[in-house]
């Protein structure tokens, strides 16, 4: 069992070069990475947390892993992953992820941006990092993510990141940023569909669906021929009324300013939102382009889409404390928010524990079975 946990991390991240001069190797890279991943699974939000675990934990480690020369110290794991090549550590992650592609297929695929508010270093210039992440709606998965370049946005970043997924009938959801003609041919290339909220940045295409759908309601819903759908949740006291008009009429469409740049576009929506929290009420409309039709299945994609901010943003903000995190040195922050990413996929994976991700962190850390538990998901999901 031990051994499946060594050997489960070495296959995927073993190719990874290591940036230490050999004279400098008292520790194996991968024992490492073993330890790191680990210890991050179990409660540990910096370089220091990550050696008072692997000393608290010696005697285990010491069965997986050779560590000829004893657990390292924080300074070991800081120099280590400031200089490990980001790119890479990225790239072994996503590898892992994509030998579970047969998992995925059919799922809707939401790709964000979040900043990691305090990487940033005002003495030397450094910005806060912000990485774009894909995340598998329905398997509660991090997929894979790309960092965005200081000097650009994240729309360069995303194209970068769909060429390195296996997004093959798949929906990929993206918020306004994304929103641009070849990141939509990108995904029809790639054997995709999209789902691309409209807003400013697509000015006389937004105007002309605002139009439209404008024109739809003041005629009483007679003008066009369209596609509905509704959804009510109550709960806590609050309802949440979800209502989706979709026009999928080419003869209609082709009118639309720049409908002709779009590669197959068979869509445009508009999704209402509608909240009621006792006597307040409190209403916001949304537009969207597909290259799919059905109000269902659009309405159903954009609320999936919305569910990366609680699934993801939020646990890493809550349960891993992430933008409060003050690694800045180097690689470190982006490697850092790469061991947050492989830690939550793993607790998304186990399911045994009922507690929340905070909760299930902190069992890990005090249970050894069930963190064995944990890492035995690298296999599980990967094989």
């Amino acid at each position: 069992m031990a051994d499946q946990i060594s050997a489960g991390i070495e296959k995927h991240f073993g190719n990874i070069e290591d940036p230490r001069i050999e004279r400098t190797k008292l520790h194996k890279l991968v024992d490492i990475l073993v330890i790191a991943i680990c210890a991050v699974i179990a409660g540990a939000d910096n370089w220091e947390d990550i050696e008072e675990f692997g000393k608290a934990r010696i005697e285990w480690f010491q069965t997986i892993l050779e560590i000829p020369n004893g657990i390292p110290s924080h300074d070991t794991f800081n120099r280590l992953f400031a200089r490990l090549e980001p790119e890479q550590f990225q790239n072994s992650f996503i590898s892992w992820m994509k030998s579970a592609s047969e998992l995925i297929g059919g799922q809707v695929i939401a790709i964000d941006g979040k900043v990691v508010r305090r990487s940033h270093d005002n003495g030397i210039g450094k910005s806060a990092i912000d990485m774009v992440s894909a995340w598998a709606t329905a398997n509660q998965l991090v997929l894979g993510q790309v960092k965005v370049d200081e000097k650009s946005n994240e729309i360069t970043a995303i194209p970068v990141l769909l060429d390195a997924l296996e997004i093959a009938g798949c929906i990929i959801t993206i918020d306004a940023m994304g929103c641009q003609t070849e990141i939509a041919k990108k995904i029809v290339d790639r054997k995709g569909e999209y789902g691309l909220a409209l807003k400013g940045n697509q000015g006389n295409l937004r105007e002309d669906v605002e139009l439209l759908f404008n024109d739809l309601e003041k005629s009483q819903y007679k003008n066009f021929s369209f596609d509905y759908e509704k959804t009510v949740d109550k709960n806590h006291g609050r309802i949440e009324i979800r209502e989706c008009w979709a026009i999928s009429d080419r003869e209609i469409l082709r009118h639309l300013r720049g409908f002709d740049n779009w590669e197959k576009l068979e869509t445009v929506s508009l999704i209402r939102s509608e909240r009621r929290i006792g006597d307040e009420t409190s209403v916001e409309d949304r537009f969207y382009i597909t290259s799919f039709t059905g109000a269902s299945k659009i309405l159903g994609a954009i609320r999936s889409h919305w569910g990366i901010e609680n699934q993801l943003h939020w646990v890493l903000d809550i349960a891993f404390d992430e933008d409060h995190s003050r690694i800045r040195k180097d690689y470190g922050s982006d490697n850092f928010a790469v061991l947050r990413h492989i830690a939550l996929n793993l607790l998304k994976q186990e399911k045994t524990c009922k507690r929340g991700m905070k909760g299930k962190r902190l069992l890990a850390g005090w249970n050894h079975d069930y963190l064995i538990t944990v890492l035995l998901g690298l296999n599980q999901v990967a094989n």
